[in-house]
């Protein structure tokens, strides 16, 4: 499993939002590429960025943070944010991004996210497909927008496709430190056969230890590593213990 740390990226500046509130936020570092330095010697090896202005308006404004944390570490990252169409997406992975989360678009325009995955092998080992959720139900646009879709029938509809990932996020414990909702995520994991990274409330090392029971592909670390309730390095390590080693 990987551990994924987050830089939320607003106004060039690294931020949390308390449950996507973008009324309700936090800055902590001016500075996102020292940030992503400090992950990759904790041994990250993947760094979930967010570019929460384009999840909101669609229009790039962090493209320079961005491309600052990809020059700055060696570590694969992994971007949201702002992918609307397929020029977005290209101008995305042009900033040296390995991995390009795709969600509001998807659910907008089904079809059109269906021929980009199925009739583009190019790109479909870079695309992951963001489920953010609330009880279960679909948000888009930086989740201002509340859809009648269930995250779980999604991630059914697209078993067998060759997405690289699920970014899973249940938004209500995103940034509150509550713990993971390790059953909804188990929930999509057994809908599907897409590798499956959990997202919002990862807040200690048992958090991590049960995403990994599960059957995670990942776990992203945001807030709880930004205020000191985690140690990057131990959640790394346990990431990839072998699975007896772990259970110890």
């Amino acid at each position: 499993m990987d551990i994924l740390p987050a830089i939320d990226l607003r106004g060039g500046k690294v931020v949390r939002l308390m449950q996507g509130d973008y009324t309700r936020q936090k800055t902590y570092s001016p500075d996102p590429a020292e940030v992503a330095r400090q992950f990759v010697a904790a041994g990250a090896k993947w760094i979930h960025v967010v570019d929460l202005d384009a999840a909101r308006s669609g229009k790039c404004v962090n493209g320079e943070s961005v491309r600052s944390i990809c020059r700055a570490v060696e570590a694969k990252i992994e971007l949201g944010g702002g992918a609307r169409d397929e020029q977005s997406i290209d101008a995305m992975l042009g900033m040296g991004v390995s991995r390009v989360v795709v969600g509001s678009a998807a659910m907008k325009d089904w079809p059109w996210f269906e021929r980009l995955i199925l009739r583009h092998n190019d790109l479909a080992g870079m695309i992951a497909l963001g489920l953010d959720a609330r009880d279960g139900m679909l948000a888009v646009h930086g989740w201002t927008e509340q859809l009648e879709t269930a995250a779980v029938e999604v991630a059914a509809r697209i078993k067998g496709w060759p997405l690289c990932a699920i970014v899973a996020t249940d938004i209500s414990r995103d940034g509150m430190l509550e713990g993971v909702n390790i059953e909804a995520i188990a929930e999509i994991i057994a809908a599907t056969d897409v590798p499956v990274i959990a997202s919002g409330g990862v807040s200690s090392l048992a958090d991590v230890r049960a995403c990994k029971r599960i059957g995670c592909a990942g776990a992203i670390v945001g807030r709880a590593w930004y205020e000191g309730k985690i140690d990057l390095a131990q959640a790394c390590k346990i990431a990839d213990e072998d699975e007896d080693t772990a259970e110890a």
